[in-house]
């Protein structure tokens, strides 16, 4: 049997675990051990942290891995790729590790190729931006390599800008923040595979957030709405970014905005699925594209399947920042829309608690258009 390391045990690396064993692998999970279900679904859980690259990939060879792979996880995509590459398997390069987990980085790589992004700049707690009047507020400020939603706030006057820099990095592995222009617009991402340098887009996501200080990601719709006319404007933006940043094999996931004038501004792009269930799960249920199948062919050396399975028109994910949020996610989806609910999970948590970034929100439930007369063909 054919045997596949996954790096990365929780609830948005299942999906690949499960799906890895439907086509016939042993999976060989790998992550800090802490209760999560990857350890309870995996044939064999190696309970090593994902950071611990030569350690995995030294329990790879001796176990005979074939290949690895991960969905959803910035710091996972740098243990697949060491591991892929010693192995001698697709995989993207070291200078594309960098590029594509650092922000800052990223946009440099952006910006010198051409690609629309923020104006932005690179600050630490002892070294602010040079000249912070440079953009205009309001800024938006990040973590130069944390996702979730985490450590981002809107500052919207020069003295908020020190406290939300410190805040960005403490949150940063390397204690680097970015601070970028806000750009106005709806908020969309586009979901990728490639493999060899070939491009293929899947599907666009709408995105909600919660809004300023913190956009913490609230749901997300596929299809996204975007108008048939400004689409290759999207994918030819999308396309450049990759190529920027070097992304030639595997999922990618790319966060962009359209201005009111129909503009494409790219954000930022990682190198691997999105998470919050949009690749896992939204893209096979409005698109009928197997993506997590595409994600385990390309890491084995195969050209990924692009044939379109059964799908429904519409798909979407709601996450609850509130007790009785899911609740109200049904009578607006379910009772207004007339979705059906796929699944859904309430997580413990603190009475009165508040969400402060994407791992604290209270669950999360999948939606779909009504099973009984919206599921349709590829062929429609």
């Amino acid at each position: 049997m054919k045997k596949l390391a996954i790096i990365g045990a929780n609830e948005f690396q299942n999906p690949l675990i499960l799906k890895a064993k439907e086509m016939g692998y042993e999976t060989h999970v790998f992550a800090w051990e802490s209760g999560d279900v990857g350890e309870r679904t995996a044939d064999v859980f190696h309970p090593v942290s994902i950071v611990e690259r030569d350690t995995i990939l030294e329990e790879c060879l001796r176990v005979g891995v074939d290949a690895a792979a991960s969905i959803g996880s910035d710091l996972a995509v740098l243990t697949v790729n060491h591991v892929q590459r010693a192995l001698g398997n697709p995989a993207n390069d070291e200078r594309c590790d960098r590029v594509a987990t650092n922000k800052y980085l990223m946009r440099e790589a952006f910006e010198a190729a051409g690609v629309p992004v923020p104006a932005h700049l690179l600050a630490t707690v002892g070294h602010m931006p040079a000249d912070p009047a440079a953009l205009p507020y309001p800024l938006i400020v990040k973590p130069v390599d944390r996702s979730g939603s985490r450590a981002i706030n809107r500052v919207d006057a020069p003295d908020g800008l020190a406290p939300a820099v410190m805040r960005a990095c403490e949150a940063s592995f390397v204690g680097e923040a970015v601070v970028e222009e806000f750009i106005a617009g709806d908020e969309y991402s586009c979901e990728c595979i490639s493999f060899e340098g070939r491009h293929t887009l899947l599907a666009l996501t709408r995105k909600h957030t919660s809004g300023a200080p913190h956009f913490i990601e609230h749901g997300h719709d596929e299809p996204s709405g975007i108008p048939t006319a400004i689409v290759p404007s999207v994918r030819d933006a999308v396309f450049a970014g990759l190529d920027a940043l070097g992304i030639r094999y595997g999922a990618s996931h790319t966060e962009f905005f359209l201005t009111p004038a129909g503009e494409v501004r790219i954000v930022e792009i990682g190198a691997r699925m999105g998470g919050d269930f949009i690749g896992s799960d939204l893209v096979q249920l409005s698109t009928g594209y197997d993506f997590l199948r595409m994600v385990v062919d390309v890491a084995c050396g195969r050209e990924p399947d692009l044939a379109r399975g059964a799908h429904f028109d519409e798909a979407c994910v709601r996450f609850a920042f509130e007790d009785g949020e899911l609740e109200r996610f049904d009578e607006e989806l379910v009772c207004g829309r007339g979705l059906a609910c796929l699944r859904r999970e309430l997580k413990d948590h603190d009475p009165g608690a508040r969400v402060q970034d994407s791992s604290t929100r209270f669950g999360y439930a999948i939606y779909a258009s009504s099973c009984g007369d919206s599921a349709r063909a590829a062929s429609s």
